[in-house]
């Protein structure tokens, strides 16, 4: 029997200019924005005073930065980097362009903007992402550039 084990991708299948969309989508729940806002010790009442929220130019609570951020890239995981990363080397943007509130649906796609050989690690390889996030109706809530170290195919560890 054949067995395929699922993974991201090597070094030398990252293309640039391809534009992965992942999905599905991810509805972000009152649970979702209130356990996440809790369990990193963020006391921001944005997140987590509802009265409070109301009288703020939003009108209501908005759902953490960090918790949007955090969807849009671990959305990228199981199609781009899972088993094939070495590291996460940083990001050199975020932007949060617009809100994201409770019932609001994530939709996420990456383009793959470049990439090279690592300098000084034989066998690796980094890579520049372009991670974008929409809500339900298509508008742009998050934006990321980062750089990933991810293993060449014969070079990697099985």
């Amino acid at each position: 029997m054949k067995e395929i084990e699922q993974r991201g991708l090597y070094y030398e299948e990252f293309e640039p200019n391809t534009r992965y969309l992942h999905r599905p989508g991810r509805t972000v729940t009152e649970a979702d924005n209130v356990l996440f806002t809790t369990l990193t010790m963020n006391t921001q009442a944005l997140h987590l005073d509802a009265a409070w929220s109301a009288t703020q130019p939003f009108g209501r609570r908005v759902v953490n930065s960090m918790f949007t951020l955090s969807t849009l890239v671990g959305s990228s995981v199981a199609q781009l980097t899972q088993g094939t990363i070495v590291a996460n080397l940083g990001f050199m943007e975020v932007t949060f362009p617009h809100p994201v509130y409770h019932g609001d649906t994530l939709y996420s796609e990456t383009v793959v903007e470049g990439k090279r050989l690592s300098s000084s690690r034989p066998g690796q390889g980094i890579v520049t992402l372009v991670h974008t996030a929409r809500n339900q109706d298509g508008i742009v809530v998050a934006k990321a550039v980062r750089a990933v170290m991810v293993w060449c195919k014969d070079a990697s560890r099985q």
